[in-house]
């Protein structure tokens, strides 16, 4: 999973980062563009449950799921206009599956705001149009080249169609993902790789007593109520205080502010959803492992994940939810009490599940 950072100067993103990846190698010149040359950040997904299983199957090793985050750049009001940097950003953040907007909610006075005053609603149409204005341009070349062979093709001519429905969508300001499109239409547009057709998640960097605001609060703040865009909550202070912490000292941290995840966790999780994505386990040859499918996927396309061929030669797969290996202690305790199911290639992985993939080659 791939999640591209756009931000606006003075959000704090550059801590926030840094405190939640422990890395400090982004780039906080004040300037346009400054991380021309993505950051990438690999970083983990926390999830309690695979220490658990590790316990409970007597094994060594523990891989968690990754999410790859890709700091772009900051963009600023008419940021197109700077055409050649321009050019590589929208090169950088179409390879992204997500984009991420680090929205500056919180106040102080000794960190100045680029546009004067803190005002995340303005924040989020000055990166939304710069993206927008990215794509109708994109739409209106691709109408211009397709417009002549439409006369003739009538599968151009409903694409052609379609690229005029989402043109008038663009110049009244709407991001292509809040768009009504069917599922031909957005078949039809899908080779276009338009910037504002991905997924768009909110981060909305708070003051600490904001910590414990919903994210209904939190939409009705950045203007977002009608839309399914998704929004966390992270104070970048709160995340750099814990970035020298134990595990034991930050459990104790987040309980004495009354938090029950780190912001980076929420993030991640949230990002999942927008996406669709889950993971299941696998506890087999010394190590525990997570791995990301999407949901609904089913048996032989979570094997895929593991290995390409797996999906052809898949047969058929045990599978035991991960409560029932945790409290049977391992597979064959939990076959004893007939917790294990033989499921076929029919089989749709759920979110919980533990899974032995038998093959054919």
């Amino acid at each position: 999973m791939k999640i591209g950072i756009v931000w606006l100067p003075n959000v704090w993103k550059s801590t926030l980062f840094n405190a939640l990846t422990k890395n400090y190698s982004a780039d906080a010149q004040n300037f346009p563009f400054c991380t021309i040359e993505p950051n990438v950040w690999i970083v983990n997904v926390n999830d309690e449950r695979l220490e658990k299983i590790r316990v409970a199957v007597n094994w060594q090793a523990v891989i968690p799921a990754t999410c790859e985050f890709i700091d772009i750049a900051w963009i600023v009001k008419w940021a197109s206009a700077w055409e050649g940097l321009w050019n590589k950003f929208l090169a950088n953040i179409r390879e992204a599956d997500a984009i991420l907007q680090v929205v500056r909610v919180f106040n102080n006075d000794d960190i100045i705001h680029v546009h004067g005053k803190v005002d995340p609603k303005s924040d989020i149409e000055i990166i939304n149009a710069e993206l927008i204005l990215a794509d109708i341009e994109t739409v209106t070349k691709r109408i211009a080249s397709d417009g002549r062979k439409a006369k003739s093709d009538k599968d151009i001519a409903f694409t052609v169609e379609v690229y005029n429905k989402v043109l008038e969508s663009l110049n009244s300001w709407t991001l292509v993902t809040n768009m009504w499109l069917n599922e031909e239409e957005l078949k039809a547009i899908k080779d276009l790789h338009l910037l504002t057709n991905k997924e768009f998640v909110y981060a909305c960097n708070v003051s600490e007593d904001m910590m414990d605001t919903t994210e209904e609060e939190l939409k009705r703040i950045l203007w977002l109520e009608n839309t399914k865009n998704r929004v966390v909550a992270i104070c970048a202070k709160l995340e750099s205080d814990m970035i020298e912490m134990s595990a034991e000292e930050k459990t104790e941290f987040l309980t004495e502010m009354w938090l029950k995840t780190t912001g980076l966790d929420d993030l991640i999780k949230t990002s999942y959803e927008a996406l669709g994505l889950m993971y299941y386990f696998t506890a087999w040859e010394k190590e525990v492992r997570a791995w990301t499918i999407k949901a609904g996927d089913s048996a032989p396309k979570a094997a895929w994940v593991i290995h390409t061929d797996f999906e052809k030669w898949f047969i058929k797969a045990d599978v035991v939810s991960w409560e029932d290996i945790v409290s049977y202690n391992g597979w064959s305790k939990a076959r004893e009490a007939w917790r294990v199911a033989l499921q076929w290639k029919d089989y749709i992985v759920k979110d919980w599940d533990v899974m032995l993939f038998k093959f054919n080659n």
